[in-house]
């Protein structure tokens, strides 16, 4: 009998040595913050202890063809000579934490998210209606448009006119300007837990996914310790933790300043955080409180929360932490500004994200 026989799938099966290596390497890249002669020192080790290369192929041709393919060239790192990542390699980087953490959006349209609401759009749905003045041309629904003609007007006297014409409905596409807060306060590395490598991660891959696929949307990205900064996406790589209090305030202060340069009407506010706020700037002094909810601090931030409310601003809380003080504090705080919170693991925050930004379909304003 003719047909197709399956064989067992073996992960990584017909890659080269370089791709393994390549990979590995780029994911260590991100735990060292781009410095390519730590991950490479640390590639040796893994080399060393599980055999990753061969008499064929060994580490010194493995960083001949990173410098020859364009992943890294000479320059300075700490003062010191010798290699750092291209833009090459950032690209690559950004595009591997999309096809890690959202690889299910491989099929989907380019550039849209669909709303409730119908009109002007690209996706279709299944609904039909009366042709109207203005209404795309492609969108006549023929096998419908001609039955009615043939009811309205029989087969001998056949014509069509735009009483006859359906079409079908569309949902309008909304456009949406959001804003990724990444805290890096010290305690994002506390405990000898990882927690800001994940947060990098998946800052690449909804950079990656707005840029590619949603070009009509834009994407600020802000970091917040003691104070709050922007940063550009090709420094998503190269972002570490400082020895940092929690200013939230500034990092909400800071992210509203940027929504309102953006001319898209539907903005959102998406903050990455392990931790409570600890700090927050009065004049030229910051007045700290790492013990604790401390109520100056706590009160600021609620009011922030409340203001971005009246602002349309809803703020969604990615939680990377479960203490049940913390947990009290998140819902208050997203109360006070009608968002959302998701308390993940650090392994399911990029699937939290890719979801809530999915489905957060926004009302025409």
């Amino acid at each position: 009998m003719i047909g197709w026989q399956f064989t067992d799938f073996i992960p990584g099966e017909g890659e080269t040595t370089f791709e393994k290596l390549l990979k590995l390497f780029q994911e260590l890249l991100l735990h060292t913050a781009g410095d390519v002669s730590e991950a490479l020192s640390w590639l040796t080790e893994l080399d060393r202890q599980y055999g990753l290369t061969d008499e064929n192929y060994g580490m010194a041709d493995f960083i001949q063809d990173l410098i020859d393919l364009g992943y890294i060239t000479e320059g300075e790192t700490a003062g010191q000579p010798g290699y750092v990542p291209t833009s090459k390699m950032e690209i690559a980087l950004r595009r591997r934490a999309l096809d890690d953490i959202f690889g299910q959006l491989k099929k989907t349209k380019h550039g849209n998210h669909s709303t409730k609401f119908s009109g002007k759009g690209d996706e279709r749905s299944a609904e039909l209606r009366p042709f109207e003045f203005g209404d795309n041309l492609e969108n006549i629904a023929i096998s419908e448009s001609l039955r009615n003609a043939h009811v309205n007007h029989g087969i001998e006297d056949f014509m069509l006119t735009p009483d006859d014409l359906e079409v079908r409905e569309t949902f309008y596409q909304s456009q949406t300007s959001t804003v990724l807060m990444i805290d890096i306060s010290h305690s994002m590395i506390l405990y000898g837990e990882d927690r800001i490598t994940p947060a990098k991660r998946v800052a690449m891959a909804l950079s990656e996914l707005i840029t590619t696929r949603y070009p009509k949307d834009t994407l600020d990205i802000l970091v917040f310790g003691n104070d709050a900064w922007q940063i550009e996406i090709k420094d998503l790589p190269y972002l570490q933790v400082g020895p940092y209090h929690t200013n939230t305030v500034a990092g909400l202060e800071l992210a509203m300043d940027l929504l309102k340069k953006r001319r898209n009407p539907n903005k959102q506010v998406f903050m990455i955080t392990d931790g409570k706020p600890t700090c927050i700037k009065r004049g030229k002094k910051y007045y700290k409180n790492a013990f604790g909810l401390d109520r100056k601090i706590i009160n600021r931030t609620l009011n922030l929360a409340q203001r971005c409310r009246k602002l349309q601003i809803p703020i969604t809380t990615f939680m990377i932490a479960r203490d049940p003080y913390l947990v009290r504090f998140v819902d208050q705080f997203t109360r006070a500004n009608n968002g959302k919170a998701f308390y993940s693991s650090l392994d399911g925050l990029g699937e939290f994200i890719f979801l809530d930004y999915k489905n957060n379909k926004r009302k025409r304003r």
